[in-house]
């Protein structure tokens, strides 16, 4: 953050400006999506070569 902040509320044209202030892009805002099918998956595949590896060596 900048050390110059200066409170939209300060003063009357501060504040307007900031009420007025259009809306960030809020495909921007959108929360990330989940990474519980991605750790899954890995986990899937970790069992599948454990499985195999013990299959082989047996």
């Amino acid at each position: 953050m900048a050390d110059n902040y200066t409170d939209p509320s300060g003063n009357t044209a501060q504040f307007r400006a900031f009420v007025e202030s259009p809306d960030p892009d809020p495909a921007a805002a959108a929360p990330a999506p989940s990474r519980l099918p991605l750790i899954a998956g890995i986990g899937v595949v970790v069992v599948v070569v454990v499985l195999v590896a013990w299959l082989v060596l047996s």
